[in-house]
Parts: C-alpha cells; sequence; structure tokens
C-alpha cells in the first residue's frame, strides 16, 4: 500500500531564535521545500513568513516570493494553509489561499487553547524582538475554528476554488465536528483527516490516544485516508506507528526541530529521508505526488508565474 509523506516546511510556531535552520527568507522556504520533494514528499504543507524577520506571514507578497519556484521546479502537491496563526483573523488567514486557489489547503476543525508559552522558558538569546512575547502570551490565546468559520472555508476554497483539504483534528471531538459536516453536505470524499497530536491545548501523543482517534474516524467515515503528526520529539515514533497501523505520516520543521534526541535538522529533507527508511523498512512504498492527487481526488498541479 502506498504511503503518502507529508512535509510541513516552516509553520507558525517555531521562531528563528529555536534553530538556525527554520526557513524564514523565500528563497529559504523554497529551496527546503524542493529539497523535501526530492527526498520523497507528495505533499507539501506551506506557511509564509516575513523575510525580514521570520515572523509568520499572511500576506500573499510573500507567498509569491517561494510558490512559484516551488511549483516550477518539482511536481509534489503545494497544501497551503488556512490555519495560517492562531494569532491572525480568518480573513488574513485567506487571503493568500483565496488569491492563488492551491489544490490542497489544510483545514482546522475546531476552536482550541493554543499553548506555546512553555517553549518560552528555554533561556536563548532571542533574534528577533517579537519572538518571546508571541510565545508567552499564548497563555491566554484561542485558536478561533467555529462551525462558521468551517463553513466559509470549505465553501470558499473547496465548492468555489475546487481545493480538496488537510482535515487537521487535534482532538476527538474534531473529527465529530467533520462529520457535521458530511451531514451537512458541505464535505464529501475522499476524506484526508491530519492527526495532529502533541500541542498543548489538543489530544497528547500517546499510542492508547491514536488508536482511539482511528477508531472514531472508522465508525464515523465509511472511506478515508489518515495521517498523523507528532509534534516535537515523538514525531518518528508516531510515523513509524502510524505507518505500521496503514495510514500516511506527516513530518518537517513546523513539527519538530530536531532530527534525533539533542541533533537538530539541518533541513526538512533530513527529515523527509529518515522517515522514508522507517516506512519503507515497514514494507510501505512512498506515493508519487501523482498517486497522492489520485488517492485524494485533487484537481492537479498547478504552477504559478
Amino acid at each position: 500500500m502506498k504511503i503518502i509523506i507529508s512535509c510541513a516546511i516552516t509553520g507558525s510556531i517555531h521562531t528563528p531564535s529555536m534553530s538556525p535552520y527554520l526557513p524564514f527568507r523565500a528563497e529559504d522556504i523554497a529551496a527546503e521545500a524542493i529539497g523535501a520533494a526530492k527526498a520523497g514528499a507528495a505533499i507539501l504543507h506551506l506557511h509564509a513568513r516575513d523575510p525580514e524577520t521570520g515572523r509568520p506571514s499572511a500576506s500573499p507578497a510573500h507567498w509569491k516570493g517561494f510558490l512559484p519556484a516551488i511549483s516550477s521546479s518539482c511536481d509534489a502537491v503545494l497544501n497551503m494553509t488556512t490555519g495560517g496563526s492562531a494569532v491572525m483573523t480568518l480573513d488574513q488567514r485567506l487571503e493568500a489561499p483565496l488569491t492563488f486557489a492551491p489544490e490542497m489547503c489544510s483545514l482546522n476543525m475546531g476552536s482550541m487553547n493554543f499553548a506555546l508559552y512553555p517553549m518560552a522558558a528555554k533561556p536563548r538569546d532571542w533574534r528577533f524582538d517579537w519572538e518571546e512575547p508571541f510565545l508567552r502570551d499564548s497563555d491566554d490565546l484561542v485558536f478561533k475554528n467555529t462551525p462558521r468559520d468551517i463553513a466559509g472555508v470549505l465553501q470558499r476554497m473547496g465548492t468555489e476554488r475546487g481545493a480538496r483539504f488537510e482535515f487537521e483534528c487535534y482532538d476527538v471531538s474534531h473529527l465529530h465536528m467533520l462529520r457535521h459536516f458530511v451531514d451537512r453536505g458541505l464535505v464529501d470524499g475522499p476524506i484526508f483527516l491530519q492527526f495532529v497530536m502533541g500541542v498543548l491545548g489538543g489530544i497528547a501523543a500517546e499510542p492508547e490516544h491514536l488508536i482511539h482517534l482511528h477508531q472514531t474516524a472508522q465508525k464515523l467515515f465509511p472511506k478515508f485516508e489518515w495521517s498523523v503528526l507528532a509534534a516535537g520529539r515523538r514525531q518518528m515514533e508516531f510515523a513509524a506507528i502510524a505507518a505500521a497501523m496503514g495510514g500516511h505520516v506527516r513530518v518537517g520543521l513546523e513539527d519538530n526541530l530536531y532530527l534525533s534526541k539533542g541533533v537538530l535538522a539541518k533541513s526538512n529533507a533530513e527529515q523527509v529521508e529518515k522517515v522514508r527508511g522507517i516506512v519503507e523498512a515497514l514494507g510501505r512504498s512512498p506515493a508519487t505526488p501523482d498517486e497522492a492527487r489520485a488517492l485524494l481526488g485533487l484537481k492537479g498541479r498547478q504552477v504559478y508565474a
């Protein structure tokens, strides 16, 4: 059975002071994405950042700094976030996806606490003045994804622009919310679930929780594809569990800055290469981008000018 390897290139959680290898300039995001695709990632989960400060950005101009280079240099599925950063409004988060109309978007399936502040406790030299307050203030941060928000994204990105979704489910309740939208006729197959584990405010990265998520999905959806990401140190462990269970996997510097204990990953491609070795050792064959498109019912590759 083919396994889809997704790679989340930079995200909006980690800050530049945490790793010199976290890309935030447009040319670095492009190079990291292309390298991950060459290493075996079929899907590239993308966020934008301000190239001057590394701060998460929703600006279409910042997206345009790297989308053309990636789309012209590899055939990977470009998956644009609609989550952006939890500190952005929904209109800000949607500005670039609405502009570029990608074949795939992420969609968070519920509002939640999104607590990053423990990462500010480690002593470090902060490269930019926004980083420490951004992390510390997350003790009072709610990541807003109401049913009205979700319905709007499904309509504007799905119905109107033909995108399919990586449904990001941070807890069991998010699966039931997705079922609600299936029942309303706003979601049809193929359904691609991304179990997001280990974020403080969501479900913990524990094997029994993954089994419960998977069993719940089996009860709710007659047919679906599913993937797992574990934020932080349990990234590869949960990739191995997911691969052994028949699921797909996601890695990348958005989710984890390390390659192994105490060793920073020097690139996204390093993580893709490592997880590829794990899944192949378990007898799984990585899907090509076109195989992923067929499996997930995507509208097809787009090249941006």
